[in-house]
């Protein structure tokens, strides 16, 4: 008889998940798509926006495991997201300042890799006036063969069920706008855009943490 497939399921990260996560991230961290040709240091964009949340919030980092272990999507957020900013502000960057040194003010950045490092040495960017009623937020990846079977859903209510355990009541996230895909996706789960003056490329959306 003939075995069966592997099933995935959603579980918490774990920290043997780190590589994969990273992984997951470079590959879907362009709009979407495959970020390594923009950005060849493959360790910048988990940097950004995957490992200080596990770190930080590791009770808010869950994974989709294939079946066999490896991680093929993720999602990872915070509750707060002053807090985190404050977090990151004092022992994240400290971390990486050897590797990713703080660019001169004066200087704008030249290449891709500089804007986005110029990003992670200011995670004010975050504190965004309009979104305080939404003081959560999060990130959302997946592998390509892994989207568009529901996966993304299931995710999603995992994290907002455990956003709403710890007394969250709305969450934000802010997205490329060229990035229609991902729009329609966040707009099928309920988000709903947030005016944000002065937004530069990104849209922000968000929703309740209540799953209807």
């Amino acid at each position: 008889m003939p075995a069966l497939p592997p099933t995935p399921v959603i579980r918490p990260y774990r920290p043997a998940d780190r590589a994969a996560v990273a992984d997951v991230c470079v590959r879907t961290a362009l709009n979407g798509g495959d970020s390594r040709a923009r950005y060849p240091d493959e360790r910048l964009m988990p940097a950004l926006f995957a490992e200080p949340y596990s770190h930080f919030d590791p009770d808010l980092a869950f994974v989709l495991d294939d079946g066999t272990g490896r991680a093929v999507g993720y999602i990872v957020g915070t509750a707060d997201t002053e807090r985190f900013v404050e977090d990151f502000r004092r022992t994240w960057i400290p971390r990486l300042a050897d590797r990713y040194p703080a660019p001169a003010a004066t200087e704008p950045p030249r290449t891709p890799t500089e804007e986005m490092i110029r990003l992670l040495h200011h995670p004010e960017r975050m504190l965004v006036p309009e979104l305080a009623g939404h003081p959560a937020h999060l990130h959302i990846d997946l592998l390509p063969p892994w989207q568009g079977r529901g996966h993304g859903r299931r995710l999603m209510h995992t994290f907002l069920d455990a956003l709403r355990g710890q007394g969250v009541q709305a969450v934000h996230l802010g997205m490329v706008t060229v990035n229609t895909a991902a729009r329609a996706f966040y707009d099928r789960l309920g988000f709903r855009e947030i005016p944000v003056a002065d937004a530069g490329p990104l849209t922000y959306l968000g929703r309740s943490t209540t799953v209807g």
